[in-house]
């Protein structure tokens, strides 16, 4: 082996391995993220009296937090998805103040992203039968960023065209013939 060759792989396996610190280092804040979230999310069950257990996990590069409960529980109270939204940005807020940093995390109650997710696949499925037979764009309601991504996932795999457009409560995501 020359020189030159000894010099680009001891390179590339310093590379590799900083690498593979950074995604420690990353997983091990998305982890530090989860703990300060449910410390939060733990203090507003106590004050509401709800009863839950908060899982924490990290998928995707994202805190993900996941409060469940038996079917007895007033865990219902807080599942609809817009309150979970709510929630969700409140944590993330507690958590930036704690951080000094952007969080990204996502929350789920008693099942609502999936429930949220079955809901778009179902509006979005009828949205595209649409859009192939007419020819025309469709315009969707507001929503946000996490439900536009999956959103956008779902167009594409139906091999159609999907784009964003406005800002901030107003960002939508237009459906396109492909």
């Amino acid at each position: 082996m020359t020189k030159k060759n000894e010099t680009a792989e001891a390179v590339e396996t310093v590379e590799v391995i900083e690498a593979e610190g950074a995604t420690k280092d990353s997983v091990k804040a998305l982890e530090e993220e989860g703990d300060i979230a449910a410390d939060y999310l733990e203090e507003l069950l106590d004050i509401f009296d709800l009863d839950g257990d908060i899982d924490i996990d990290v998928r995707q590069g994202r805190a993900y937090l996941e409060i469940t409960a038996n079917q007895d529980s007033n865990l219902r109270v807080i599942s609809d998805p817009e309150t979970v939204e709510a929630l969700q940005e409140l944590t993330r807020l507690a958590v930036q103040v704690k951080t000094n940093s952007f969080s990204r995390l996502i929350l789920d109650v008693g099942g609502s992203r999936q429930a949220r997710v079955d809901e778009l696949t179902r509006i979005v499925t009828k949205l595209i039968a649409k859009v192939k037979d007419s020819g025309e764009a469709v315009a969707m309601k507001p929503m946000s960023s996490y439900e536009r991504k999956i959103v956008h996932d779902i167009i594409s795999e139906a091999g159609l065209v999907s784009e964003s457009e406005g800002e901030g409560r107003d960002r939508h995501i237009v459906i396109k013939p492909a």
